[in-house]
């Protein structure tokens, strides 16, 4: 089911499904600013990411002594949310574990995803609760997918990222959707960098240290029309390999793919997040949609 938070500024849409965010839109120029999840491309939007981020070793992990599979990035991306509060500026959903979820991952959980409107930024926010008497591991990411180029030029080529404070970026590709222990540096020019023919062919830039807290998409005026920001202990930017896709993901992330190589248990994965038993993670991330 479709949901709807609107201010004098911005509309926004979401689906029950995924608690996915699904469209944003300024009402001052009625532009769209979100992927429309065209799957020549890609299929989606804005899923969110749990409880793994990235792709897992031969999509298989080891806990307690016994052995799961899980597609990449989780499945609650691909399951119906309860939509449990709306107001006139924010909206909640959550989803719980269910008997085919401890098939592949056994922990109990709530999922809860908010989604706050204040002025022209979309603020979203992560609550996850541990219900049950023992620890529980997870991960936890953003994936939102912004159009680009927004005025509808052939490609994004031209275009600008830029990271603010940031002299250069050290970064790590990944290979067959794992992360591959080689340090590659991206050369900003006062903190930005220009989008070339081919600039995400090679694979995902993965960014680990809070090298950045503020990342934004620039048209080729250099103006910016989406700024994100976050404090998360890694984040990636993406676009679909080879397809010279128009969009761009900006993912902060508590969590990441498997290292090459790996063969340690799931609670031994690279930022995986531990939860004592009844305990609470909150965190967030906020998107400002500026006018061009």
């Amino acid at each position: 089911m479709r949901y709807y938070l609107e201010n004098e500024i911005i509309k926004a849409e979401f689906d029950s499904f995924g608690g996915e965010l699904k469209s944003v839109i300024r009402k001052d120029s009625n532009r769209e600013y979100m992927w429309y999840g065209n799957p020549k491309y890609w299929g989606r939007t804005s899923p969110v990411l749990f409880p793994i981020v990235g792709t897992l070793r031969d999509n298989t992990y080891r806990f307690g002594g016994q052995e799961y599979r899980m597609s990449s990035h989780g499945f609650a991306r691909d399951m119906e949310h309860t939509m449990v509060s709306i107001t006139e500026n924010e909206i909640w959903f959550e989803l719980k574990e269910t008997p085919a979820t401890l098939e592949k991952y056994p922990f109990e959980f709530v999922l809860n995803l908010g989604y706050r409107l204040e002025g022209d930024r979309l603020e979203v926010l992560w609550k996850v609760t541990n219900p049950s008497d023992s620890d529980m591991y997870f991960s936890i990411g953003a994936h939102p997918a912004f159009l680009c180029p927004i005025h509808g030029e052939k490609n994004k080529a031209g275009y600008y990222l830029a990271f603010d404070g940031v002299d250069e970026i050290k970064h790590h590709g990944n290979k067959g959707g794992l992360a591959v222990h080689e340090d590659l540096t991206l050369e900003l020019s006062g903190g930005r960098v220009k989008i070339t023919e081919g600039f995400f062919d090679r694979s995902t830039y993965m960014i680990e240290g809070r090298q950045a807290g503020v990342v934004a998409i620039e048209d080729q005026e250099g103006k910016r029309f989406i700024e994100m920001d976050f404090d998360t202990p890694l984040f990636a930017i993406w676009s679909a390999e080879g397809k010279n896709a128009p969009f761009i993901c900006i993912e902060p992330w508590f969590g990441m793919c498997d290292w090459e190589g790996f063969t340690g248990t799931f609670d031994e994965k690279a930022y995986m997040q531990k939860l004592a038993a009844k305990e609470e993670f909150k965190a967030s991330y906020g998107v400002r949609f500026l006018s061009v």
